[in-house]
């Protein structure tokens, strides 16, 4: 890969990540047994609770019943000199670890690009399913079947739980198929003379019909969103990726790509609905068990997801300094990487817009939305694609949409947290003026 294009990338993971990553006393460190996602970083909830009333906040009942769980308040200077002696340095390193997703993924792909025999054991025999499972298996693990039916019990949820998901499998899809159609699916390859676009075309739908990614739950933290929210998105849009991203993967394609549609269910099933659905019965029975296990995915998925990517990026080490696209100007690594960028933008914007404008929900709930609709399970994408027997140069739009998905949220949730505090500060300045 051009070097110039890995520097931009680092350059900006590194600063979101280190710029805006919540301090570690003001969040849980505490295992998120029963309602968190692998990727669910430790959640401060404190101001959420005061914006909507304890008892009213959704899923308080859930978090109470972790014993372990620590809400934390910034703004108590005793708490904070208590922290240190109350979460164990393990927990306090393993959040560190899992804030740094995007950098892990880099990293991988840098070093699957730069030095591809080290990642290239990732692509033999179903390691990639089997790393994917796992995360899935991490999500299961960390639920339970009420965190579900309290969809039906709360008036809020039933409405925004229903137009997250529409917004997840409408916007994203329809963004991708929109992008991919017109910088994608005419690319032919200019040595071979080979029809590559219509596999790329393939791995972009994949990525705009997958579900959503779990590191969503980290950015609706920075950001300020509604993180329980956030979790339960995920995990629906999760159970739903069987039936849902199969379907709209064959709708959107069409006659472009032959694409079996029982083929992708099978797939989904197997590496989606049945790790997760075993998971939520291994917290049914051995919910002690789960709970000690759960303090270790977050960063377990987050290295599996790295594994993934790195391992697809050397498979395809060999094109990264193929001719350019457009002679001297664009390479084939940048135009894939152009288009996941434009097609998570799109599903960022809209994803806010529709949520907050069209069924005027309040701005903490369209913010949520449009996190989950942005952020794909980029991970699914690549396994899926492998699983149909897709040319290997369709997984390379997964493999970037991890880092660059993760980057963008990373940097719209660091606006909006800047946009918080500044108004924090003129309804200070406001105050202090009046008195």
């Amino acid at each position: 890969m051009k070097s110039p294009l890995l520097t931009t990338l680092a350059f900006g993971t590194i600063v979101t990540i280190n710029a805006f990553s919540p301090p570690i006393h003001q969040s849980i460190i505490a295992p998120l047994s029963h309602i968190s996602a692998p990727f669910a970083h430790p959640l401060s909830i404190t101001h959420q609770q005061h914006a909507v009333g304890k008892d009213n906040y959704p899923y308080s009942r859930s978090r109470n019943r972790n014993s372990d769980a620590l809400f934390l308040s910034s703004s108590s200077s005793d708490d904070e000199s208590t922290i240190a002696t109350t979460i164990p340095k393990i927990d306090q390193i393993l959040s560190k670890l899992t804030s740094l997703f995007p950098l892990f993924v880099l990293g991988s792909a840098i070093l699957g690009s730069y030095a591809p025999k080290t990642l290239n054991w990732v692509n033999n025999g179903n390691w990639i399913s089997l790393m994917l499972a796992g995360v899935m298996l991490g999500t299961g693990m960390t639920l339970e079947r009420t965190d579900f039916t309290n969809i039906l019990t709360s008036s809020q949820q039933r409405t925004s739980i229903p137009i997250g998901v529409l917004c997840q499998f409408l916007l994203m899809p329809l963004s991708a198929s929109i992008i991919g159609r017109t910088f994608l699916l005419p690319y032919i390859d200019p040595i071979t003379k080979a029809h590559a676009g219509k596999h790329l075309f393939l791995g972009l739908v994949l990525v705009g019909c997958s579900p959503g990614g779990t590191a969503s739950n980290l950015v609706s933290l920075i950001a300020g969103a509604d993180v329980a929210l956030s979790v339960l998105l995920t995990a629906c849009s999760t159970v739903l990726a069987s039936v849902v991203t199969p379907l709209l993967t064959k709708f959107i394609v069409g006659s472009a790509v032959p694409v079996s549609g029982m083929a992708l269910c099978a797939a989904c099933a197997k590496v989606v609905l049945a790790p997760v659905a075993g998971g939520v019965m291994l917290n049914e029975y051995l919910p002690r068990l789960c709970k000690w296990v759960s303090r270790w995915t977050p960063f377990a998925s987050v290295v599996l997801v790295s594994l993934i990517c790195g391992g697809v990026v050397a498979n395809n080490a060999s094109m990264w300094m193929g001719n350019p696209v457009v002679p001297g100007v664009l390479s084939l690594p940048a135009l894939i990487l152009l288009t996941v960028i434009v097609t998570h933008s799109l599903g960022f914007a809209a994803g806010y817009l529709v949520p907050k404008h069209v069924f005027k929900f309040p701005e903490r709930t369209a913010r949520t939305i449009s996190i989950e609709t942005g952020m794909q399970n980029s991970a699914l994408a690549v396994v899926l694609a492998k699983s149909i027997g897709a040319d290997p140069i369709s997984y390379l739009p997964g493999a970037l949409s991890a880092t660059a998905h993760s980057c963008l949220g990373s940097g719209l949730a660091a606006f909006w947290r800047v946009l918080d505090s500044r108004k924090e500060k003129d309804v200070d300045g406001g105050s202090s003026s009046a008195e």
